[in-house]
């Protein structure tokens, strides 16, 4: 299988045509949004493609990006958006409109199940083992061919994922509960951005 894999210094072109609905991943240098900054945003059309952006993280001026993101009429599917959206609000200085998210929808849909990783959902969903060698590497500096590789199967199968889960809450009435979850999923990324990291609703 052969995938159509574009890096993009700085930001997306001018001319490129994504479609209404897009999947998006990000990588960084760790965890903490604050210490960790952002290095890469990688979009997929769904069609085997990867837009990855590198950013010059001295301006992070991606007004193309941004507009994209911020955009309510396109879609953005995530696996696991509260620390993309993070990282993206805080060094973006934008908002993220109009989300879905797998791993979300995973764990509302899949009870039978534990595992909730994206490698997992591709092998049950799609029969295909993707390798998370290069998920703990550096992507702050030159990116390898393998590195690329690794950024784009964190976008290009996002589409079939969530149709397939998609269907699933439906069938078993869990649909408006994901619908909820998301419409929370913003307030979850404000509080981690405010350092509120505790869930607020335990005792």
């Amino acid at each position: 299988m052969s995938n159509n894999i574009q890096l993009h210094k700085n930001d997306l072109p001018d001319d490129l045509k994504l479609g209404n609905i897009i999947a998006v991943d990000g990588e960084f240098m760790g965890l903490n949004f604050r210490r960790d900054p952002l290095c890469l945003v990688q979009i997929s059309t769904g069609n085997l493609d990867a837009h990855i952006i590198q950013f010059d993280r001295k301006k992070y001026n991606a007004p193309n990006l941004v507009k994209v993101l911020s955009d309510n009429k396109i879609t953005k599917i995530f696996h696991y958006g509260r620390a993309d959206l993070a990282h993206i609000k805080y060094y973006l200085k934008t908002e993220t409109n109009n989300i879905l998210d797998t791993k979300i929808a995973s764990k509302l849909a899949r009870s039978y199940s534990d595992n909730h990783s994206l490698k997992g959902l591709i092998k049950e969903f799609l029969n295909i083992d993707i390798s998370k060698q290069f998920q703990s590497s550096d992507f702050g500096g030159d990116l390898s061919a393998a590195q690329l590789k690794y950024c784009s199967n964190d976008v290009i199968y996002l589409h079939k994922i969530h149709e397939k889960l998609n269907k699933i809450l439906e069938r078993e009435n869990r649909i408006s509960l994901y619908h909820d979850c998301l419409r929370f999923l913003k307030t979850r990324v404000d509080l981690d951005l405010a350092l509120f990291k505790d869930d607020i609703w335990s005792h």
